[in-house]
C-alpha cells in the first residue's frame, strides 16, 4: 500500500539548544511527524523557504499540514497589532501562505493546526480576533495545554470524523473573528469560539484550533493520510501499487 508523503511546516528559531549546540535552527516538536507515522504516512519537514519555491515543494506531496506556532502577522489581514499578539514570524507567514495557495491550486489535501488553521482563514480572506481568555492551559502555567469540549457542526467533514463532543487538548490565544468565504464552521467551544473550519467540496482542507498531535485520537490525521493516499493513487496509478 501506498504510504503517503505528508509535509509538516516548522518553526524557524535564531538559536536552539541541544547538546553542546546553541545554533539558529528550523525545529518542530516530535508529536508532529509522529502523528503523521502512526497514522500511516511519511513525515517530511519543510522549513521557511523562498515563497516562489512553494509549488515544486507541494508538487512532490501528497499532503500538507500547516503546524502550531506564533501569532500571524495582523497586517495580512487589514488589522493594527494588539498589545498581547506575539512578535511576528514574517518568514512562516509567506511561506505558508504560498505553501497554501499552492495546496489548493493542486487540489492537495491539507490540515491546519492551531496557527494553520488561522492561517487558513487569513489566506482566503478572514480575519482573527488578535486576544481571548480562557483557551491555554491552567491558570499562570505557561506552555502547560489545556483541554476542553468541542462540539461537531452536523453535515460537515469534521463530524463525519468526530460525530461526538469530544475533549481536545488546546493553547492558543487568537481565533477566527470574520471567517473568511467559502469555509464553514465545523466545531465550536462552548463559549461559541470556532474550533474547527473547512472548504466545503471535492478538496479535503480541515482546520481545528486545537492540537491533534497532543492527544491520541488519530481520526483526523488517519482521514488526511488516507485523502492523500487516495490523491495519489488516482494521480498516479502504477507508481503508487
Amino acid at each position: 500500500m501506498h504510504e503517503p508523503l505528508i509535509g509538516v511546516t516548522t518553526y524557524l528559531e535564531p538559536a536552539a539548544r541541544w547538546g553542546v549546540w546553541e545554533l539558529p535552527a528550523a525545529v518542530l516538536p516530535s508529536a508532529y511527524p509522529r502523528l503523521v507515522q502512526r497514522s500511516g504516512g511519511l513525515a517530511a519537514l519543510l522549513p521557511p523557504d523562498a515563497p516562489e519555491r512553494a509549488s515544486a515543494v507541494v508538487a512532490r506531496l501528497d499532503g500538507l499540514v500547516i503546524a502550531g506556532g506564533a501569532d500571524i502577522d495582523p497586517g495580512l489581514y487589514g488589522a493594527e497589532r494588539d498589545f498581547r499578539t506575539g512578535p511576528p514570524a514574517h518568514e512562516r507567514d509567506a511561506w505558508e501562505l504560498a505553501l497554501l495557495r499552492a495546496a489548493m491550486e493542486s487540489g492537495t489535501p491539507v490540515l491546519g493546526i492551531c496557527r494553520g488553521m488561522q492561517l487558513l482563514n487569513v489566506a482566503l480572506g478572514g480575519t482573527l480576533t488578535q486576544h481571548l481568555d480562557g483557551h491555554t492551559g491552567p491558570f499562570g502555567k505557561a506552555g502547560v495545554l489545556g483541554e476542553h469540549p468541542v462540539a461537531p457542526v452536523p453535515g460537515t467533514l469534521y463530524a463525519s470524523l468526530v460525530p461526538e463532543e469530544a475533549c481536545v487538548p488546546t493553547y492558543h490565544h487568537q481565533a477566527v473573528d470574520r471567517l473568511a468565504p467559502g469555509l464553514v464552521v465545523s466545531a465550536r467551544a462552548a463559549d461559541g469560539t470556532v474550533e474547527a473550519v473547512e472548504l466545503p467540496g471535492a478538496q479535503w482542507v480541515l482546520g481545528v484550533q486545537w492540537h491533534p498531535e497532543m492527544g491520541k485520537d488519530l481520526r483526523i490525521m488517519r482521514a488526511l493520510v488516507e485523502a492523500a493516499r487516495a490523491g495519489a493513487e488516482a494521480a498516479h496509478p502504477a507508481a503508487t501499487r
